[in-house]
């Protein structure tokens, strides 16, 4: 669409409003001024659109463009008023809500939760033939749950219809109702075995709005779960939007379908993996929730961990990851009663940020393990197919190899993309840089960056429409390039030599070169480096990816951080001992200037 030039784009949280203005100046499309507002969607306005409209005024405000007539878009465009195109996502009342059903836990339940974690839902509970709980159990449950959707599916095509049946049975004798509205029947999906499609309609037709979508695993090796995601797009907005307070007028106003915000993230990741050809994981660490977003060999997954985040979750951090671990990253003494009360503090007043150094660390410490455990949900659902025949050899049975590992492959990891209040602002940009390397412990090379101002769900819709317009703004006002993390497979001898390093620019000159020892981690500003290539040579038993001495040389792009060379170790080994474990961390701080000494 080249004739926009202006494009108006909000994103409707569950507590704020943003509201972004993006033109096209000199050719290439940039992010120009950005407002806010509470969200309004709950009592006492129930209504969204008073949200959207205020965070308009204050775009309108800063912007000096006359975007309003009153509360009509002014459209199209001219001159200094009106907008060209006005986009929104959503995740405002809760986002979406669903249910997923699979006959088998770990093979059509595993497909169903991920077709609906990628349609940017939240996956309230997910029910299985096997699951452990018994008939009345789970006919309790699916009653009590009230969410937007239900996603059904089980069995491959053509195979056994018993156990899906008996699902549809559960949900038709819990006569589920829907989270919003009373006027309307609970949208239920069925994506499973075709031969069970006219016994599916019998038991279910009188009892919700029962829609059928292709098979999301129609063989044991694949999965399709295109078709019915698309159909949770469509029933997302006829008829959990169509229930939200001010939605339908909300629908008038857009020039394209609202998504919910979580799958304009993943839109956006899958847009940008595919235009540079790169695996890429990305975070969303938030209050409540730490959504995790993958693309490995153009394969896309999302998870959400519902209990980890910084606020009002923050508790189950610690609960999920055990003080110790917690405490692994505070580089001083304190008490167990002292840290157990600043968390249970933050989880009673969510809106406060650190007023000490203190009590910084200790936040970066709990989002360190926030990160992690994220990270470890999302590699068991981001995994190969259960249930698939595959050749094994008799070195794998020796071995124990997993022929249904993780498709998180880190060594393979070109980008990690952070965002989220305690990464997008935190106070120095190493402090996100560091936080996601010693989270995610990444391995070889790998650039790190993160979302200025939680921008990608307005552009994540956007790319839906105009892609160019997206990537545009995507890199030059969304993604801030923090550097480069270098570290190499597995453990080595403290301080023996580990690798040498050069850096080189134009014509070759050198413009840094050195030695980094076993224990030790380097840091590099690389603001000047931008094109230079770095030339990295492991000693003789060290793996940077390729093999063990393995040479590597590549283009260095500058970051705002730098260049850090981490030869800690992978895995990462933190001493248990507290006094060692201080001096190691307080060594490792001094080492990145992570945390600079004021002269008062």
């Amino acid at each position: 669409m080249n004739n926009l030039k202006t494009v108006l784009v909000t994103d409707c949280g569950s507590t704020t409003t943003k509201a972004i203005l993006i033109e096209k100046k000199d050719g290439e499309y940039r992010q120009t001024f950005r407002g806010e507002a509470p969200t309004t969607v709950e009592a006492p306005f129930e209504d969204v659109t008073r949200g959207v409209l205020n965070a308009i005024a204050e775009v309108e405000e800063l912007s000096g463009r006359t975007i309003l007539d009153g509360e009509r878009l002014q459209t199209p465009s001219h001159g200094n008023d009106g907008i060209d195109l006005y986009l929104s996502t959503s995740s405002a009342g809760g986002g979406l809500q669903m249910m997923v059903a699979g006959a088998v836990k770990n093979m059509t339940g595993e497909s169903a939760q991920r077709c609906a974690l990628g349609a940017g839902a939240i996956v309230m509970d997910a029910i299985a033939s096997n699951d452990g709980r018994k008939a009345h159990e789970k006919i309790e449950r699916i009653r009590a749950l009230r969410p937007d959707m239900i996603l059904l599916s089980g069995g491959t095509d053509g195979g056994t219809v018993t156990h899906v049946v008996e699902l549809a049975e559960y949900i038709a004798a819990a006569d589920p109702r829907p989270r919003l509205g009373l006027g309307y029947r609970l949208p239920l999906i069925y994506a499973g075995n075709v031969n069970a499609r006219e016994q599916i309609k019998y038991t279910l037709e009188q009892k919700v709005e029962l829609s059928i979508s292709e098979n999301i695993r129609p063989t044991l090796e694949r999965e399709n779960l295109g078709p019915a995601r698309e159909k949770i797009h469509d029933l997302f907005l006829e008829h959990v939007m169509a229930q939200a307070p001010g939605y339908k007028t909300l629908m008038s106003w857009t020039g394209a379908p609202i998504m919910p915000t979580p799958a304009a993230v993943g839109v956006m990741m899958q847009s940008l993996a595919k235009r540079h050809g790169l695996n890429i994981v990305g975070v969303d660490i938030g209050g409540a929730t730490t959504d995790v977003f993958s693309v490995f060999d153009h394969v896309f997954n999302r998870t959400v961990s519902a209990n980890l985040g910084m606020s009002y979750s923050i508790s189950n951090v610690l609960a999920e990851a055990g003080l110790e671990n917690i405490l692994r990253w505070v580089p001083f003494s304190i008490s167990e009663a002292d840290i157990h009360n600043r968390i249970k503090n933050k989880m009673i007043r969510p809106t406060t940020i650190p007023q000490t150094l203190e009590e910084l660390q200790i936040e970066q410490a709990i989002a360190r393990e926030a990160l992690r455990l994220a990270m470890d949900h999302h590699k068991t659902l981001a995994s190969g197919l259960k249930g698939v025949q595959q050749d094994r050899s008799i070195s794998d049975v020796f071995q124990q190899k997993d022929v249904e590992a993780s498709l998180i492959d880190m060594k393979c990891l070109d980008l990690i993309v952070g965002s989220g209040g305690i990464l997008s602002h935190a106070p120095r940009r190493i402090h996100s840089m560091i936080m996601m390397i010693d989270a995610y412990e990444p391995v070889g090379i790998t650039d790190l960056a993160v979302d200025s101002i939680f921008m990608m769900p307005h552009l994540g819709v956007l790319s839906m429409v105009d892609e160019h317009a997206a990537t545009d703004v995507f890199f030059h006002d969304c993604l801030v390039p923090l550097g480069t993390c270098v570290a190499p497979l597995g453990q080595g001898t403290l301080n023996d030599h580990c690798l040498e390093y050069e850096v080189r620019g134009v014509a070759h000159r050198q413009l840094d070169v050195g030695v980094v020892k076993w224990g030790e981690i380097l840091l590099r500003s690389s603001a000047e480096w931008n094109g230079a290539s770095l030339t990295l040579t492991p000693s003789r038993d060290v793996d940077l990816g390729l093999g063990k001495g393995e040479r590597i040389r590549r283009e260095l792009s500058s970051g705002l951080v730098g260049l850090i060379i981490d030869c800690r170790g992978r895995p990462l080994r933190i001493p248990s001992n507290q006094n060692h474990r201080i001096s190691t961390l307080m060594r490792w701080n001094d080492l990145l200037n992570l945390y600079p000494k004021t002269n008062s």
